[in-house]
């Protein structure tokens, strides 16, 4: 073998190498949490570390600041690199940037995962006052982001899950022991869903009342993959099926098998 032909041999294999040592770097997930209610700020870095981190991913935790609840110090620095987006924030104004860091992530095709409150994670009440300068409001993140129609909430009954005919064979669900499923907390009222939304789980209360609780939906040009579910109350993740469930979202967004 001449040395140019050595040479070469030695930057294929050079490059083989790179290629593979970037093929094994886990997604990197970046969960922004501020919400005041079901206490995903305990639930979800608790998640995080006995179900992300094993399976592999790098996960960053940005939560809000405990004096200024609309403000997520470190979040567009870390949301740069971020495989994956994970929102569970409610009604918070955040600066502009971290608005734009958001559309910066989605219009880019990236995937982004939403529990309970992020269908109105970044949305104002009706007759709530602007926020002040320099404070962002994405209103139609519901249903111009995840796909839905957010509008309420029942009560606090626990509510029936059951899959939506024709889902059964969804990714999401695979594995997922969906009569084990719960939906705690009161049921969000989300009916209709926006078109392009591929509903999975469906809630049901004592009586009439039914609502999707669960759906994917693609954004953008790009078509990013979206995966929302109502649920995510504390006793949520208290469930095997729950957490399974979460977790083949979190795989489905990324595009992992």
């Amino acid at each position: 073998m001449n040395l140019s032909s050595l040479l070469r041999l030695l930057l294929i294999m050079a490059a083989t190498c790179v290629w593979q040592l970037q093929a094994a770097e886990p997604a990197h997930i970046v969960m922004m949490i501020g919400e005041d209610e079901y206490h995903t700020w305990e639930t979800l870095p608790e998640f995080a570390a006995q179900e992300l981190k094993a399976a592999p991913y790098r996960v960053t935790i940005i939560q809000a600041d405990k004096a200024d609840k609309n403000q997520f110090p470190g979040f567009v620095e870390a949301v740069h690199d971020a495989d994956l987006l994970f929102i569970s924030v409610r009604r918070r104004t955040p600066p502009v940037e971290v608005i734009k860091a958001v559309r910066a992530h989605l219009d880019a095709g990236k995937p982004l995962v939403g529990i309970r409150t992020a269908s109105h994670c970044f949305a104002l009440r009706p007759k709530e006052p602007e926020p002040k300068a320099g404070l962002g409001i994405w209103q139609d993140f519901d249903p111009q982001v995840l796909g839905g129609n957010y509008t309420g909430h029942y009560g606090k009954d626990p509510a029936a899950i059951t899959v939506i005919p024709g889902a059964e064979s969804h990714p999401i669900l695979r594995g997922v022991v969906v009569s084990e499923l719960i939906g705690h907390g009161g049921l969000y009222k989300n009916t209709p869903l926006q078109s392009g939304t591929t509903a999975l789980l469906k809630g049901t209360l004592p009586g009439t009342e039914t609502e999707p609780v669960a759906w994917t939906h693609l954004y953008g040009e790009k078509k990013a993959r979206v995966f929302y579910t109502s649920m995510g109350h504390w006793d949520d993740f208290k469930l095997p099926a729950f957490r399974r469930f979460l977790l083949n979202g979190i795989a489905w967004a990324l595009e992992k098998p």
